[in-house]
């Protein structure tokens, strides 16, 4: 029996090989070396793919090894040409440890800042962002948690005309059990936020993490730049997590703690 095949080389488990065809319906066979042997001497062998009447075929290895394409008639009467594209290996999967690891992101007495608070906080999440933010990620954030049975402490919620801005900063961070910065281009640049930011850093005590960084449209050197030890907090990123995802597993965390003192 004629065959037409391709030597591909070593692979990795989990790449991809596309083989596009022009022509007759034909038979294709990703194979391991092993079983290429077996194929070209007629004996009996295993194989991922099969016959196709379609173009492109999509066969992906298995297991890392030394890999071929054969295509092939059966028998049949006919012609095919074919040619191959083998995809790049894919990326690392992206693990996160859960919120859930780091129990000490809820700090049940609050901030601490010095204001006139003597009760259990107010609110369980204080949520410290650029202006520029707001329609992208900020209020469907806050609006998705409040959702989700949170109280949040966000300014357009909470501020008025006439109201003292530091003065309300001051009294949210106090009153709230858990801070979110939403770290940007824009907040880097933002003198407010600055503000807000230092006041959550600053009583963060023993070393805990009691704040939750939120990248949004910034990379890692860029946050290192701005604060090497908010970098290397556990954080979430919009570009890997959904807003609905993040406000999920943030609800989770808070709502499953009791405000005990």
């Amino acid at each position: 029996m004629q065959f037409q095949y391709y030597d591909l080389k070593n692979l990795e488990r989990g790449q991809s090989v596309l083989v596009y065809l022009q022509g007759t319906e034909a038979n294709v066979r990703l194979m391991d070396s092993n079983n290429f042997n077996l194929y070209k001497n007629g004996r009996s062998h295993h194989y991922i793919g099969g016959h196709t009447k379609k173009s492109p075929v999509r066969l992906t290895t298995t297991h890392s090894g030394h890999w071929y394409v054969a295509i092939d008639l059966g028998g049949y009467a006919g012609q095919v040409r074919s040619r191959i594209e083998v995809l790049p290996p894919l990326l690392p999967e992206i693990k996160q440890a859960p919120l859930s690891t780091m129990p000490s992101l809820i700090h049940n007495r609050g901030f601490g800042i010095d204001v006139d608070i003597d009760n259990d906080p107010d609110y369980d999440v204080f949520i410290s962002h650029a202006s520029e933010d707001k329609d992208e990620i900020v209020r469907p954030l806050a609006k998705a948690l409040v959702e989700k049975g949170v109280k949040v402490w966000y300014d357009e919620f909470e501020m008025k005309i006439g109201d003292s801005l530091r003065r309300k900063i001051d009294k949210g961070l106090a009153n709230s059990r858990f801070g979110i910065v939403v770290i940007s281009k824009d907040f880097i640049r933002k003198g407010w936020t600055n503000y807000e930011l230092d006041g959550i850093i600053t009583k963060a005590v023993s070393g805990e993490q009691i704040i939750l960084p939120i990248w949004h449209n910034i990379t890692k050197k860029e946050v290192i730049d701005f604060s090497p030890s908010l970098a290397d907090k556990l954080a979430r990123s919009t570009a890997i997590n959904t807003v609905d995802e993040i406000a999920t597993e943030i609800s989770e965390l808070i709502l499953q703690k009791p405000a005990t003192l």
